[in-house]
């Protein structure tokens, strides 16, 4: 039998990389994209490639490169994204813009170039990963939190126009991870805020939130690599795929009970700055 082939971006870090190792264990061929070419995991299988997902010139390269080796594409992972996270007020847009052009647009721009592959195959999956915090949303997240939003919207709406070819478009939406992604989402914070920046105190919250509970209760890379092998191979293809039943519940809370989730989280904060005066 010919392997089926899947592409996976952000293939260099975290979900991705344990992804590319686990599709290459289960006999998949796999192309892994990333502009840390060098990081992409060395295994029997797997197929290290450049790539940035906001140049289109690098993404075509990327599809052509599979097609020319491997004559097919059966998936595309869109997995590459990180956290430009900041207040508002201080975020430069330059940077929001990049945060679209990596979360969203790379993958839309991928999305374009595998359809027509799929189409005449006549079989296909497009897996975008999102997040919760497509629904679920805290401050100094607000461009990623669009992203996340935006690329599920896409997402749905494209699986209702390509279903029909035998081609589907599903989401992923993790939770908290256990790894570097918090601490680079801060990073960034840090870096937005300005020299005034009257956002210093609630920064402090945000990351003290993000890194105990991604710590304590975050799924691993490996967990959530699984959970996109499930989502390719799933015989009975869902529209959402979570890895927990707390991200799910999460999620339904902020879709169906609005006001109660925010106000949820606004106390939450505010317990978080009276024990931090405190300290």
């Amino acid at each position: 039998m010919m392997k089926k082939v899947v592409a996976i971006t952000g293939a260099s870090n975290g979900m991705g990389f344990e992804a590319a190792k686990l599709f290459a264990a289960n006999g998949w061929l796999v192309y892994g994209g990333a502009r840390r070419v060098e990081k992409i995991p060395i295994r029997p299988n797997v197929h290290a490639l450049s790539l940035d997902v906001t140049d289109h010139s690098s993404n075509k390269a990327f599809i052509q490169t599979i097609l020319a080796e491997a004559g097919r594409i059966d998936v595309l992972i869109n997995n590459a994204g990180y956290g430009e996270y900041g207040p508002v007020e201080d975020i430069p847009l330059d940077n929001a813009r990049n945060q679209f052009e990596t979360n969203f647009f790379g993958a839309a721009d991928l999305g374009q170039l595998v359809l027509p592959i799929m189409r005449q195959q006549e079989s296909g999956r497009i897996i975008n990963v999102s997040s919760i915090g497509g629904d679920v949303y805290m401050p100094l997240g607000a461009y990623y939190h669009a992203t996340k939003a935006a690329l599920q919207h896409w997402s749905d709406s494209l699986d209702m126009e390509v279903k029909q070819f035998g081609v589907r478009s599903i989401t992923v939406q993790p939770g908290l991870t256990r790894s570097g992604w918090g601490d680079i989402a801060m990073a960034n914070a840090k870096k937005n805020l300005t020299a005034t920046s009257v956002y210093t105190p609630l920064l402090d919250r945000v990351g003290g939130l993000l890194s105990t509970n991604a710590h304590a209760i975050g799924a691993s890379s490996e967990s959530l690599a699984a959970l996109f092998y499930t989502a390719a191979t799933d015989k009975r293809v869902k529209r959402r795929y979570f890895h927990s039943l707390s991200d799910r519940t999460l999620v339904w809370l902020a879709r169906s009970h609005p006001n109660l989730f925010k106000k949820g989280f606004e106390t939450v904060f505010k317990y978080l700055g009276k024990r931090s005066d405190k300290a």
